[in-house]
């Protein structure tokens, strides 16, 4: 499998881990950024990470930052993604079987090291379950800007 990986400064560590832990399982990483712990901003990373799923590059993508939140705010702005924060193997299993999650959402300040590779692990092992929540998806792919 083919996966994009993108972090900001506050997720460079579980995303380095995450990194080899894929590798080391035979999948190709896809490295976006960013390189080091110095400061930058999640929406890039978010963005870069869903332009890559969207664009049908990677096969699925993982993003991190420091809560987790902020930069699956930035991944689903992207038409075509559907990011999830998740928290552990429950949540990462349902974002899959349920909502077809294309963009898993890591924050390394509020999981441990093997809650964050089994998390992945689950994620990238679920298949979507399709029947009644094939239609809730698609209404999801069909929103746009919600006005006043």
């Amino acid at each position: 499998m083919r996966i994009a990986v993108g972090s900001d400064h506050a997720g460079f560590q579980l995303k380095s881990t995450i990194s080899a832990h894929l590798s080391e399982a035979g999948h190709e990483v896809v490295d976006l950024g960013t390189s080091t712990t110095e400061s930058v901003d999640y929406p890039d990373y978010g963005r870069a990470v869903g332009e890559a799923v969207a664009g049908g590059g990677v096969d699925t993508g993982i993003a991190i930052c420091g809560s987790g939140i902020g930069i699956c705010m930035a991944a689903n702005k992207v038409k075509g993604v559907r990011a999830a924060t998740v928290h552990d193997v429950t949540s990462a299993r349902l974002t899959r079987l349920h909502n077809d999650a294309n963009v898993l959402c890591l924050g390394e300040r509020f999981l441990g090291v093997q809650v964050a590779l089994d998390a992945v692990d689950t994620f990238l092992a679920t298949p979507f379950e399709g029947g009644r929540h094939a239609r809730r998806v698609g209404k999801i792919e069909q929103l746009g800007p919600v006005t006043g």
